[in-house]
């Protein structure tokens, strides 16, 4: 009797080795950006971060924790302070989340999206796709003390400064004239520099925004912070906003996208049956996501 006991004991002692071992490797397979759970919550309190003044209230995460890798790949080293660095601490809204419009209705689409990043869209029907990409490189300059870089055109080709902004320099704009004045007090408040960027908003798109970015000579070489973009009235444009890579320098990227009317910026799918986020980085042809359909060639990166 004491001997079968003891086989029982010596045999649920190796199960529950066996499964700690199991949980240990998933955990450094899941670091190592091999496929494993998905990370947990970087915050669940939604604590206000420098980088992400926006964020007020909870989130779940970011990029970077929650969006596991695909199968044999691992996300690219990225430079400390780098764009590609604050896109992938993106946050998140807790689970998929669900896409609400500027108005505070819920999307009628919901089913091209497999997570919500917590970013306000405002509440004008200003901040849609080129505009979300436009509003997250002004964020991460101004977060990364350069500031000082922030300007974009104006569909006239206009060039709004936030410098000249802050210093209460306004646009007045009639068709396709815009005169400049100085017609306010100074302001480089966040409040401030939200209603330049929807000034921004009001007269910029993907026309504008194709125009400022250079092409990316080898679109299988794809950064964080690239866009594919096709410009027109209208056009559409999707962030890269993180890259993977296999052992062998194959590499895949993850793309978010805002659409017209306004609505929360979310991370697409390819609209396949198992919905993967992923999409492989190739120099040439074409693929769908969110609904959308690329040619690799349209990709264009922000002259730094």
């Amino acid at each position: 009797m004491s001997m079968t006991i003891n086989r029982k004991a010596t045999f649920l002692r190796a199960i529950l080795s066996v499964g700690a071992i199991l949980v240990l490797c998933v955990g450094v397979l899941a670091q190592d950006g091999m496929p494993g759970v998905i990370g947990a919550a970087e915050s669940a309190t939604g604590d206000r971060n420098p980088e992400y003044p926006w964020v007020d209230g909870d989130f779940q995460g970011s990029v970077g924790s929650r969006l596991r890798t695909p199968f044999g790949h691992r996300r690219l080293d990225v430079e400390q302070g780098s764009y590609a660095e604050w896109l992938r601490g993106l946050p998140l809204e807790p689970g998929r989340g669900v896409i609400n419009m500027f108005d505070g209705s819920r999307a009628r689409t919901q089913r091209n999206h497999v997570a919500v990043v917590a970013l306000d869209v405002g509440g004008r029907d200003l901040q849609q796709c080129a505009d979300s990409i436009i509003r997250l490189r002004a964020e991460y300059l101004r977060a990364a003390g350069r500031a000082d870089e922030i300007a974009f055109r104006f569909t006239s080709g206009d060039l709004a400064r936030w410098t000249d902004w802050r210093d209460g320099v306004r646009p007045t704009v009639r068709g396709n004239s815009v005169t400049w004045s100085r017609s306010a007090a100074r302001d480089g408040s966040y409040p401030s520099f939200r209603r330049y960027l929807d000034t921004v908003f009001m007269y910029a798109g993907t026309h504008s925004l194709e125009k400022e970015l250079e092409p990316v000579e080898d679109p299988a070489l794809v950064e964080s912070g690239d866009i594919f973009i096709v410009g027109g009235f209208p056009g559409h444009a999707m962030l890269v906003i993180d890259v993977a890579e296999n052992r062998g320098g194959d590499r895949m990227f993850m793309l978010a996208q805002g659409l017209q009317p306004a609505r929360d910026f979310h991370v697409v799918h390819d609209g396949g049956f198992i919905k993967e986020y992923w999409h492989p980085a190739r120099s040439s042809g074409r693929f769908y996501a969110g609904g959308w359909p690329f040619a690799y060639t349209d990709l264009r990166r922000f002259r730094d």
